[in-house]
């Protein structure tokens, strides 16, 4: 299965004998699944097909649906704007003047061109199920640019993985991060600080400077972290309905690099753990766009 963006845009055209038909459908990032639509007067029987159609093909997003219906060439009619027309003929005749047609039909607005009234034709059941098989065909491609995107992004979140984990790799390396080297650094800056006439026993010491250690290891929470980067890989493979899950997980990635980056004492760890949050940033950045 490929992961969703919640961002894309289709479009789709019908007609029959008396009208033309065009649907677009935009969708962009959104917390739940939110519809704006936009249904000619006369339509709205076709709103809860729409709602629906929404409901049953996504999970989340943002959607604007337009729907534009106009008649057929040649359907038009024009119409003769009688209270304007009467208006001309009233002040003609205040100035004495005697009006005539054929000129005050070219004065703008006395003649109008207009639409033939569809709204009875939203009756007739089988042009509705024509104009809502376009609304299907529109949505579906409306799921495949979703799609296409979300393959792009979840590209772009398999690389920022990959280097999550070879920062981690590097932080297990780092020898600034094996215990013993902690206690020793603790040792050493107990020697330098605490007085040397013995006042303070040597073992008391030690045991203290161990409890510290342990407080500053940081191995726990690399393997939070490796196991975070499984879990976000197979989230990717299972591929639709996983933003909500991708996001709390990266509040858990980021949970592990902050505990990391305080434990740290050292210039290399603490560098590493910089990186760690810039680069799961940006690794939540892109799954904000994952329906």
């Amino acid at each position: 299965m490929t992961a969703c963006s919640m961002t894309g845009f289709a479009r789709g055209e019908g007609s029959d004998d008396r009208i033309r038909w065009t649907w677009e459908a935009r969708s962009v990032n959104g917390k739940s699944l939110d519809a704006r639509l936009r249904i000619p007067s006369g339509w709205e029987r076709l709103d809860p097909i729409v709602r629906k159609s929404l409901q049953d093909g996504f999970k989340r997003g943002n959607f604007t649906i337009n729907l534009d219906i106009r008649p057929i060439g040649g359907k038009g009619v024009v119409r003769i704007n009688e209270g304007l027309l009467d208006e001309l003929v009233a002040r003609c005749e205040a100035f004495g003047e005697r009006p005539r047609l054929d000129t005050l039909l070219t004065v703008r607005g006395v003649v109008e061109a207009a639409e033939e009234d569809d709204g009875d034709l939203s009756g007739d059941d089988e042009r509705i199920a024509a104009i809502e098989s376009t609304l299907t065909d529109t949505l579906a491609r409306l799921a495949e640019a979703r799609s296409d995107e979300g393959g792009r992004i979840a590209s772009v979140l398999r690389d920022h993985l990959g280097e999550i984990e070879t920062l981690v790799e590097e932080a297990e390396t780092c020898a600034d991060a094996m215990p013993e080297a902690i206690r020793n650094r603790i040792m050493a800056q107990l020697d330098e600080l605490l007085p040397k006439d013995g006042a303070l026993a040597s073992e008391r010491l030690a045991q203290e400077a161990a409890v510290l250690a342990v407080k500053a290891d940081v191995r726990e929470e690399l393997d939070r972290l490796k196991a975070h980067i499984e879990g976000a890989r197979d989230l990717l493979r299972e591929g639709t309905g996983i933003g909500r899950r991708f996001d709390f997980l990266c509040q858990e990635f980021n949970r592990e690099a902050n505990t990391l980056a305080s434990k740290s004492a050292a210039l290399d760890l603490t560098r590493i753990g910089l990186n760690l949050k810039a680069c799961i940033d940006r690794l939540r950045e892109q799954v904000q766009n994952l329906e």
